[in-house]
């Protein structure tokens, strides 16, 4: 089976493959899909942008398509204790946006930072969050859920990873997602854990050659 991945983002492209490595399935990049249009993402949940996504180009791939819309929400910014399930909370659904279109991950993490300035480290807690979107060209969809639990840090720290793996830090490990070794982020991440879910989707997808019957259409 052809599964495109429905992202232009790189590192979290060959994130999202390394996770999935061994799936019985062929792993195919946007570019290699021949999908050029632009899904703008209006969505007001995670949900709602991965399923824009995701339906948009198995539709006009007439493939499997996987997304995800992942977003980091920060309590001392309006977002939501741990234990909570809100739909999002800050930055959230805007965390590839947070500060302006004109920002890169190195930029966007400063203001983070800046604007946690003086906030003491018990009020510094975060969390990761990732819906993870699969659909077929008869715009059937499936959706999986992940999410991780930290504290923002003080200081960037580590050179891996991508986006606010820097400030995320994990408190039981000491270290912010951008120090860890690949595959132990891809364990214990919001997108490790939604695109685990989605693997154990994908393989019965391979083997009965459809969409398996699902009780609210997620997991």
């Amino acid at each position: 089976m052809d599964l495109v991945l429905a992202t232009r983002n790189r590192a979290k492209f060959a994130e999202i493959v390394e996770i999935l490595r061994g799936l019985p399935a062929v792993l195919i990049s946007l570019e290699e899909s021949g999908f050029q249009d632009v899904v703008e993402e209006t969505g007001q949940s995670y949900m709602e942008n991965a399923a824009l996504k995701a339906l948009s180009v198995a539709a006009a791939t007439g493939r499997v398509t996987l997304a995800e819309d992942s977003g980091l929400e920060v309590e001392a910014l309006g977002g939501h204790p741990p234990g909570g399930h809100p739909p999002s909370g800050y930055p959230g659904v805007r965390s590839a946006r947070f500060g302006g279109p004109g920002l890169d991950d190195i930029a966007r993490v400063a203001l983070l930072l800046r604007r946690l300035e003086s906030v003491p480290e018990e009020g510094r807690r975060a969390r990761f969050i990732c819906v993870v979107a699969l659909a077929d060209p008869a715009g059937e969809v499936r959706f999986c859920q992940g999410s991780c639990e930290g504290v923002i840090a003080r200081e960037a720290r580590g050179n891996s990873g991508f986006g606010y793996d820097p400030v995320f830090l994990v408190p039981a490990l000491g270290k912010t997602f951008a120090e860890l070794p690949g595959k132990v982020k891809n364990t214990i991440s919001h997108r490790g854990r939604a695109l685990q879910k989605a693997r154990a989707l994908l393989e019965r997808v391979c083997r009965e050659g459809t969409f398996p019957q699902i009780k609210g259409g997620s997991e």
